[in-house]
């Protein structure tokens, strides 16, 4: 049995996130958790909330609620939102908590002691107006890069690169709106990513699996524009880390916190530890999951993130893990995504543009969602969500492959043979075949799952659940029963036993659906992934209980797509 921990990006605490959020790390991420658990592996699956930064600052003085009571009301709004998504979470943790305060500090400890920090005396926007200095995400401008006008003062949301407040042009205060700026002295402290160029290029290039688009970031990042630069880690903000060494103060950074993006990648750890705390287990239980040397050499670290971070976690994370000098677990492979798209536009938090996961679950089930996004994941470019698709990939693929097939079965079975499963009788050639492409097929799926590749293990997932509906298209119960009843009771046990089956494979993809068919079938024990297909096809015992599980899935209509089309035109 193999462990692996699974970390997804953690969203930022200023408000709900949309649906190219979701599918951007959490969903897939999910996605391969409940398939490697299915599959017998050890999984620990982390997430959090991001909580420090001008984003929480900012969305705090918006909602008129100190930035603490904000961030801890939002956290639980987004732990409950994960979990009508099913995302199964081993542990949703914070970034503000003591163990990421703790871990911040110790790294940041461990990277002065090395000599991978430096003070540097800078100039900093300041606002006159609000008579305090604006860290990046407070400034706000157009962008020099692509001319983007509401680019932020660290990146440009529209063409992903990473900006000082300094290189915007026509700059003004997020806060007020204030352009009455100057440039004032103020010292922060420095990363030498610069001086990790090098070990991060080799160790780049020995993850031989990584995909393209992971790698050509990285690589863009690492070495064009003269290469990696410096980076600040500090901020002149109240919320956040405090610069400390543990709890002595650090002199000359008595007012200053650690840069959102130092502290929050580190919460992946200290949220493991939040896990082992919240279950009063102890240290070793976390450390072995994260420290080399106390035993995580055998784990294998997935990250799942969109594009717009891949920076961050394949090189500053990175540097803080390498110049820490400790044993510290590396990642073993970053899984990245493009952006997904709105009706012609972009999902965007900050502009509430698109679909919200709240809004999402007040109009469909989970499942709905779940498999639209997963099947139309943006793995190698972006990708649109359009009503229109929705509609058409939930009807094609949930109620007329998936849906059909349950519905016809169980309903014979409950019609013919009074709600109980029948004897399965000799195969004939006809269910050796299929029990042969039905093992084909999901040995290739499981493949597929294993290599995280998301659309095409939901395309190889339908394609198994076509199989079905042909099964019984081709050996026609219904036409059977009329003059050979013990054939018939073959074909529909067979049906069933194909059915359970797929309430497993299915479950990672649609978790609801898969339990309700399993409930329907009274199959109480923990599911597999199915290994020897003839066994599985074989699981049901003739006589046992069998309730008619409804519709599994609501064909949706065009007054409905045309409906939402009108009620979410753009603005949340």
């Amino acid at each position: 049995m193999a462990r692996t921990l699974i970390t997804s990006a953690i969203p930022y605490i200023n408000g709900i996130k949309h649906l190219g959020n979701l599918v951007g790390s959490q969903l897939p991420a999910d996605l391969h958790a409940r398939f490697l658990r299915l599959s017998g592996h050890e999984v620990m699956f982390i997430c959090a909330t991001d909580e420090h930064g001008t984003p929480a600052e900012l969305a705090a003085l918006e909602a008129g609620e100190p930035v603490a009571q904000y961030c801890a009301r939002m956290h639980k709004v987004q732990r409950e939102l994960a979990k009508g998504f099913r995302l199964s979470f081993d542990y949703f943790g914070r970034s503000s908590s003591a163990r990421n305060r703790d871990l911040t500090q110790h790294f940041a400890g461990r990277l002065a002691d090395n000599g991978h920090l430096y003070e540097v005396t800078e100039q900093q926007i300041y606002s006159r107006h609000e008579q305090r200095f604006l860290p990046d995400r407070y400034v706000t401008g157009e962008c020099p890069n692509c001319g983007y006008e509401r680019a932020r003062g660290d990146q440009c949301e529209n063409c992903t690169k990473q900006l000082d407040p300094s290189d915007l042009i026509n700059p003004r205060s997020q806060i007020s709106g204030s352009s009455d700026l100057e440039m004032r002295r103020t010292k922060h402290l420095y990363l030498r990513q610069s001086k990790f160029i090098d070990r991060l290029d080799s160790w780049i290039d020995s993850q031989s699996d990584w995909p393209t688009l992971t790698v050509s970031i990285a690589k863009k990042w690492l070495h064009d524009g003269g290469g990696l630069q410096d980076r600040g880690i500090t901020r002149d903000l109240v919320w956040g880390v405090p610069v400390q060494r543990g709890r002595q103060s650090w002199p000359g950074m008595e007012d200053k916190v650690f840069y959102v993006w130092f502290d929050a990648p580190i919460e992946y750890i200290a949220a493991t530890a939040e896990w082992a705390d919240a279950n009063d287990r102890p240290d070793a239980d976390w450390l072995r999951w994260w420290k080399t040397d106390e035993g995580a050499k055998d784990v294998r670290y997935v990250q799942f993130m969109g594009k717009d971070n891949v920076p961050f976690h394949t090189l500053s994370f990175p540097v803080t893990i390498m110049g820490s000098g400790e044993q510290w677990k590396l990642v073993d492979f970053i899984k990245s995504f493009n952006f997904l798209n709105y009706e012609g536009g972009q999902f965007s938090t900050s502009q509430k543009r698109g679909i919200f996961m709240d809004q999402a679950l007040d109009t469909l089930p989970s499942d709905y969602w779940r498999w639209w996004l997963l099947s139309h994941a943006p793995e190698y470019s972006d990708s649109e969500f359009t009503w229109s698709s929705f509609v058409d990939g939930v009807n094609s693929d949930l109620a007329n492959v998936l849906g059909n097939f349950i519905s016809r079965v169980c309903r014979f079975c409950v019609r013919r043979f009074g709600s109980r499963v029948p004897e399965q009788g000799n195969w004939t050639d006809i269910e050796h075949d299929f029990t042969n492409r039905i093992q084909a097929h999901i040995n290739d799926l499981a493949s597929l799952m294993y290599a995280m590749e998301v659309r095409k293990s939901a395309q190889q997932l339908r394609k198994t659940w076509a199989l079905g509906n042909e099964y019984i298209q081709l050996t026609a119960p219904w036409a059977a029963i009329r003059s050979d009843q013990e054939r018939a009771a073959t074909i529909i046990s067979y049906a069933l036993n194909l059915a359970s089956i797929f309430s497993t494979i299915s479950s990672p993809f649609i978790p609801d659906a898969s339990a309700r068919l399993r409930r329907s079938l009274h199959l109480e024990n923990t599911p597999s992934w199915p290994t020897s297909i003839p066994d599985a096809l074989r699981q049901l015992q003739p006589g046992a209980e069998l309730s008619d599980p409804g519709v599994l899935f609501a064909k949706l209509t065009e007054k409905q797509c045309d409906q939402w089309k009108r009620e979410f035109a753009g603005t949340r």
